[in-house]
């Protein structure tokens, strides 16, 4: 499977593996963000050791790790022991040594001495020559929760901790889709979002209902059940986490909502949307912070996995029909006349990381101290900004409608007013076009600034 997108992920690697001495790097994230293919190609021209640690028991791990090693560098060995095995590693010339240790946590769970021997490689009291030791899980939860606990105060021993994130728009779509328009790859974004392994197997020659319909709804589909299959690798009790996220994906966003929504008891549904938190699945809306507190909507949950996010809104609840219609009349039913709501928020996400790139370059009035989204009980705004000394920079953001006229910014007066903020700049985002009586009011405003993201991106 091709890699896709992790050019600046291989360049700390790089720069991490020039360094003098040695190094502990810990790298870990979800499966379909490639850190495997990540570690992997870093390593394709250097000495290296590779080990993949399976679900065993502590005696069985040993013994395997014991066998690869004896059989990758020709050598006898008596002792099973990770000490052991760690002297017999080698570069066999002063290259720096690459140690790549995937699913490490199977091994530290059972095993208590793997850790203390990783030091002891660290601190060359088993292996002479430089190492970089490259530690890689899938298991974000204990590795942000228990590993902590597990290292104590050698934490500080290690170089880093890099988690393999999703990959921002720029990246996943606009190089992935050249060909693309920019609502093509706006409608791909909000339907796969920045998993690598998911945008490797999008057709970029044909349209988005075609790869829809061939990948996601027919039952041959590389995603047909993909949001389900991620769901049972991490966690049990599926029926109640299918149950509270399709409430999610329908709009049901409060605790009380999905408390009437699902019957489950408001602690249960707490305890399994910390778990789906944990797993990058399912977020905590955290409204941008204003004067208007009290009319801000507080509480919120959203599913934060774009494609099961997806799933559980067009395809889960229509079960039935997807196993007794042809794909193509599945889509025109159930997903062309909402898909176009469903991607609001996306796109809003692209405005926002347009922001970053234009602050990153020094293009914007001020620099942005803070980012976010107030959600209110009358109306949103779709972007804040604020700088160090809380001057604000608010957007709108217009992705349905086929023009942003003066009384979409009426509308956005009027959430100000709610939220109790004020602007100094205005940033107006459409993915249509702007009505000309709004373009010539505000050509004569400076602090008003449009941006037709069909030309910028």
């Amino acid at each position: 499977m091709a890699m896709v997108g992790r050019k600046r992920e291989l360049q700390y690697l790089e720069q991490l593996y020039h360094q003098s001495g040695n190094q502990i790097l810990v790298v870990y994230g979800r499966k379909e963000n490639q850190g495997r293919e990540l570690v992997q190609e870093f390593c394709q021209d250097k000495k290296s050791f590779y080990y993949c640690a399976p679900e065993v028991s502590a005696k069985a791990q040993k013994t395997r790790m014991g066998r690869e090693i004896a059989e990758h560098y020709q050598v006898a060995i008596s002792e099973e022991s990770y000490d052991n095995y760690f002297k017999r590693i080698r570069s066999g010339d002063a290259s720096k040594l690459v140690l790549i240790i995937e699913e490490f946590q199977n091994i530290v769970k059972r095993d208590g001495q793997f850790i203390d021997s990783i030091l002891k490689l660290h601190g060359k009291k088993l292996y002479p020559g430089p190492v970089l030791i490259l530690l890689y899980s899938t298991d974000i939860p204990w590795v942000e929760q228990e590993l902590p606990k597990v290292l104590g105060t050698a934490e500080k021993k290690l170089s880093g901790m890099r988690k393999i994130e999703d990959l921002v728009f720029l990246t996943a779509t606009v190089q992935q889709f050249p060909d693309y328009n920019f609502r093509q790859k706006v409608e791909v974004y909000g339907i796969l979002g920045g998993k690598p392994e998911y945008l490797s197997k999008w057709d970029a020659g044909q349209d988005v209902k075609y790869n829809v319909c061939t990948h996601i709804l027919a039952k041959d589909g590389c995603f047909h059940h993909q949001a389900e299959r991620v769901i049972r690798s991490h966690l049990r009790e599926l029926s109640v986490y299918h149950t509270i996220l399709e409430a999610v994906a329908s709009g049901k966003r409060k605790l009380n909502e999905l408390y009437k929504d699902t019957g489950f008891s408001r602690a249960k549904i707490s305890v399994y949307l910390k778990n789906l938190m944990a797993f990058d699945v399912v977020e905590k809306v955290s409204s941008f912070e204003t004067g208007g507190w009290e009319n801000a909507q507080k509480g919120l949950y959203q599913i934060k996995d774009t494609y099961i996010n997806f799933w559980f809104k067009f395809v889960y609840p229509h079960m039935s029909d997807l196993y007794r219609m042809e794909p193509e009349e599945f889509y025109e039913r159930y997903i062309a006349g909402e898909l176009e709501d469903y991607l609001t928020p996306y796109f809003v996400k692209v405005c926002m990381e347009y922001l970053e790139l234009l602050d990153s370059a020094h293009k914007l009035p001020f620099e942005i101290h803070k980012m976010g989204t107030w959600v209110g009980k009358r109306g949103n705004i779709d972007i804040i900004a604020q700088n160090s000394v809380r001057e604000n920079l608010i957007c709108l953001c217009n992705w349905t409608e086929p023009e942003m006229t003066f009384e979409m910014c009426q509308q956005l007066f009027a959430s100000m007013e709610q939220a109790r903020v004020a602007a100094s700049f205005y940033y107006l985002f459409t993915a249509k076009s702007f009505d000309e009586k709004l373009a010539r009011m505000v050509s004569r405003d400076s602090r008003i600034i449009l941006v037709d993201m069909n030309r910028v991106i």
